[in-house]
Order: structure tokens, then C-alpha cells, then sequence
């Protein structure tokens, strides 16, 4: 072998590999986007989206690199009262027929591996805004079936006439709290990923 071939293989093997966060495919089942408003300003309105999927990335020694994608099907509101999830899925709040997704992807995470905030674009109602999602590892490791699994939660504030939504149900009505709670599942190595 010429030396200077050789040389330029040493360089390579000594060369700083890039290193890449997991992969994760959101397990729909163990994932909850659960809100609350204000009802006329008396009581709390309790609800929640039974339908999401997504993807994220994580490395527990390189926080920094992590990134996530989440698509909510608003027509999957669910307040536990059939006339009012019609109400508020109809075009005086969330129009689902005209907006039936709500997404979030990321931009940015500043913390460390236990909490930080997750910077990103949500679109709500057909419009896009930037936010900053305080987030905290729940926890991480092996599963009973012979995978890997993390999850983290979530919990933001929104203003929903910000997105377009304007309808006065009372003192406090604009203000809707989300909280999140997801779970992932680790992919093997090889797996393609789908494309959302």
C-alpha cells in the first residue's frame, strides 16, 4: 500500500464520527393531549384529543439534537359530551372539517437530559405561530417486550385567538391549557422511517 494512501486511512479511523440521537415512533396508545378552559368563568372545561401520531428523536448525552413532529386530529375532540364536542368542532371554534389537523414540529430544545423547553412552529386552525413548550423527562429504559422506550410531558398555554378563533364563552374562554404526555418507542436499527 502507497504510504500516502495509507496515511489518508489512518486520518479517516481517527477522524470524529457523527454521532445520531434514537429514533422514536410515538405509541398512540400511551400518548395524551389533554386541555382545559374556562365554562363562563364558574368551573373548568375538561377535554382531550384521542388521536395523534408522530416522531421524535432523543439521546439522553446530547439533549441539544433533539427533535420532534406531532399531528393532532382535532376530529378526535373529546369532552365527554356529544353535543358540545359537535360545538366545538364545528367552524365557531376549531372548523375541523376545514383545519382537521393541528401540528407541531420542532425547531430547537435548550435544557439538559431531566427538563428544558422545546422550541417549535403549532398550527392551529390554519394558522402557524412560534412556541416554547415547557418539557420533562418522565423516564426511559428497557420494555417487558424487548424494546426501549421514553417519554416526557408537557404544558403550555394558549391564547386560541391567536390562531383565528374568536367566540366569547366568558371571562378566561381564550385561554386553553394543554398538557402533554408522550412515549415513543425506540425503532431498530435498519427500520425505515415512514414520512409524515
Amino acid at each position: 500500500m502507497r504510504p500516502s494512501l495509507c496515511f489518508c486511512l489512518c486520518l479517516g479511523l481517527l477522524a470524529p464520527q457523527p454521532l445520531w440521537a434514537a429514533e422514536y415512533s410515538i405509541d398512540p396508545s400511551h400518548a395524551f393531549i389533554e386541555f382545559r378552559t374556562k365554562h363562563l368563568g364558574f368551573s373548568w372545561l375538561y377535554g382531550r384529543f384521542n388521536r395523534l401520531q408522530g416522531d421524535f428523536s432523543w439521546d439522553s448525552a446530547r439533549p441539544e439534537t433533539s427533535r420532534i413532529s406531532v399531528v393532532i386530529d382535532t376530529r378526535s375532540l373529546d369532552s365527554n359530551h356529544a353535543e358540545r364536542d359537535k360545538h366545538l368542532r364545528s367552524d365557531k371554534f376549531l372548523d375541523t372539517r376545514r383545519y382537521p389537523e393541528a401540528r407541531f414540529v420542532s425547531q430547537q430544545y435548550r435544557g439538559n437530559a431531566q427538563n428544558g423547553v422545546l422550541s417549535g412552529r403549532f398550527t392551529l386552525h390554519g394558522v402557524s405561530r412560534d412556541i416554547d413548550i415547557p418539557v420533562s423527562l418522565i423516564g426511559e429504559g428497557a420494555d417487558p417486550w424487548g424494546g426501549y422506550r421514553a417519554g416526557f410531558e408537557g404544558h403550555i398555554t394558549l391564547d386560541v385567538r391567536e390562531y383565528g378563533i374568536i367566540y366569547d364563552v366568558g371571562p378566561g374562554g381564550h385561554l386553553i391549557e394543554l398538557f402533554l404526555a408522550i412515549e415513543g418507542v425506540r425503532e431498530k436499527l435498519g427500520r425505515k422511517r415512514s414520512k409524515r
